[in-house]
């Protein structure tokens, strides 16, 4: 009777399902997994930091729909994975954290990386964290934190496996490896909401689709896509669903916050808005109703009904997946009769290119230094059409944004609720991973690069020919700009920065380097990244004293003043409603 370890189960456990490809840093614990995972030519990308591990299963699951997989040691390195595992919690990501523990048989001996609860660490900002006890359950554990991590809500989940659990034999036939872990249908709309749906949206003048992350994780593009073109109803998106509605595609308004410059341009705001998979919250006006007028109509369509009535009344919640919803929806549109809409659908397409308007002027900028917008439109004019942009910074992402145009589902990623900078370069090394035959581009603060700039080792390393593009400042940004903007120009506190040539560290990983301080020199910098064989860091030279509107909108702000405290005021505080004194 054949015997195998707790290492080897997991990783059948694993290529069942599909997975082959792991974010790992070692440690002793591992090893009964890192070894079988290695004889079952699994992909261990091993990187720099935990937590870096945790962000780039995160990205995988981003990029691909997919859950991604991270194997982390006891002790710190679980700690160091927590900010990754927050990330995707926030956000409802799906993915795994498999975190070696101490033996069970050492618990209150106080051992080597071990003496606290790695479960109960983990409970709040996973779906499920669990420890396993026995070996021969490894494989039926695996898939039900699988079938978790990616049923309903997608989110994170943890599985603590003590080493002692990993590294001892059991009898093979003790240990079934399940087949089946997903469901193979998904909740659909009743027949009674689909039809009123149908009716507000035909007596609309102005409707409108807001697609989030549950649309993209649904695999809802297509139908997403048929019922908008059927509708002719346009359709906005977050970073985790650009790309599902082509960026040049005529029904494709970009951003929820162009909803605002409609209301600016003084066409008006949606008057029936469906949000598909996203939540009301920071990115779609939360209670402030910027982006969804109080007066529209409010269709919200979730998997799940808790999220009804967040921060507003809503007129119809529907608990249903959003690729089954949208194929009831366009079975029930097709026999109608829909409005061209075609001045509606003309503001559409003319915010969505405002803002060459508003910054006209940095892109005719020919002097030193950069403009960030002028840094983050060289991207976008450089890249391919089915490059993959990853955008990480406070400003930084705000800028590429704005520019980036995205064809695809899973080829934008960028920030969510966390608000969690170093992102950037594990999020673009899973990306590479993913889709290694596509151009990935990581623009990032040269604040947020600090976070996990060693990350250039792992991308050097495992051959990943990744260019990632420092918006140089000489700051943290947001940070700065918040400061002068609260307390004047001369009160920087703990957010300046140096002239640090980046360029020149990342070759010390065996990377390429560039240092580019003329604007003229951006686009010839990045085609000869993108036709490298290698990762290339371009170290771009940017203007410190350009404010992005964002950083002004974060601080409820209009004109940029500095604020006062004297009574009766209102004080603006940092990324939160205002105080009024």
């Amino acid at each position: 009777m054949a015997r195998v370890n707790g290492g080897e189960l997991l990783v059948r456990m694993l290529e069942n399902i599909g997975i082959k490809e792991l974010f790992v840093l070692h440690g002793g614990h591992l090893d009964a997994i890192l070894q079988a995972a290695h004889d079952h030519e699994f992909r261990l990308i091993d990187t720099r930091h935990e937590q870096a591990a945790a962000h780039a299963a995160d990205g995988w699951a981003r990029t691909t729909g997919r859950p991604g997989v991270a194997v982390c040691t006891a002790g710190p390195g679980i700690t160091d994975a927590v900010t990754g595992v927050a990330n995707a919690w926030l956000d409802c990501s799906p993915m795994l954290l498999i975190g070696g523990a101490a033996p069970l048989r050492d618990a209150e001996t106080l051992p080597l990386q071990g003496g606290f609860d790695q479960v109960a660490l983990f409970t709040p900002i996973t779906k499920w964290a669990h420890r396993v006890t026995h070996t021969e359950r490894i494989p039926e554990l695996v898939a039900q934190a699988l079938r978790i991590a990616t049923s309903g809500r997608p989110g994170p989940v943890y599985l603590d496996i003590p080493i002692d659990v990993l590294f001892t034999p059991v009898d093979e036939e003790k240990a079934l490896i399940p087949k089946p872990v997903q469901p193979q249908s998904a909740p659909a709309p009743a027949a009674e909401a689909v039809a009123q749906i149908i009716e507000w949206l035909l007596a609309a003048e102005r409707p409108a689709i807001l697609a989030g992350g549950g649309a993209w994780f649904s695999g809802a593009g297509e139908a997403l896509l048929a019922f908008a073109e059927r509708t002719r109803i346009p359709v906005f998106s977050n970073t985790k669903a650009h790309g599902l509605i082509p960026a040049d595609h005529p029904l494709c308004g970009r951003g929820f916050p162009n909803l605002i410059g409609l209301g600016m341009m003084g066409i008006g705001q949606p008057d029936v808005a469906l949000l598909l998979g996203t939540r009301v919250g920071l990115f779609t006006g939360g209670r402030s109703g910027a982006m969804i007028p109080h007066d529209a109509r409010l269709v919200q369509i979730d998997i799940e009904a808790e999220e009804f009535g967040r921060n507003r009344d809503v007129s119809l919640g529907v608990v249903a997946d959003c690729r089954e919803a949208l194929l009831a929806l366009d079975a029930a549109a097709t026999g109608c009769t829909w409005p061209e809409r075609e001045s509606w659908l003309k503001a559409v397409q003319d915010v969505r290119e405002g803002h060459r308007l508003l910054f006209a002027e940095a892109l005719q900028n020919e002097k030193a230094p950069i403009h960030p917008y002028q840094l983050a439109d060289a991207i976008a004019q450089v890249v391919e059409r089915d490059a993959i942009i990853v955008a990480d910074g406070g400003e930084t992402s705000f800028w590429m944004d704005v520019v980036a145009r995205v064809h695809r589902g899973g080829h934008f990623l960028s920030h969510g609720y966390l608000g969690c900078l170093g992102t950037g370069m594990p999020f673009a090394i899973a990306a590479k991973v993913a889709h290694p035959e596509r151009q990935v581009v990581c623009i990032v603060g040269d604040g947020s690069v600090g976070l996990n700039f060693a990350e250039f080792d792992t991308m050097a390393r495992h051959g990943l020919p990744i260019v990632v593009v420092v918006n140089n400042d000489q700051q943290w940004g947001m940070s700065a700009h918040g400061q002068e903007l609260l307390f004047g120009k001369d009160r920087h506190v703990a957010t300046d920065l140096g002239p640090t040539r980046y360029d020149k560290a990342a070759e010390g990983f065996g990377c390429r380097g560039e240092l580019v301080t003329d604007p003229a020199d951006l686009a010839p910098a990045l085609k000869r990244a993108l036709a490298a064989d290698r990762p290339t860091c371009i170290n771009a030279m940017t203007d410190p004293s350009v404010i992005a509107p964002v950083t002004v909108a974060m601080l409820g702000l209009s004109g940029g003043e500095p604020t006062g405290e004297s009574p009766g005021q209102t004080v603006a505080i940092p990324y939160y409603d205002n105080i009024e004194s």
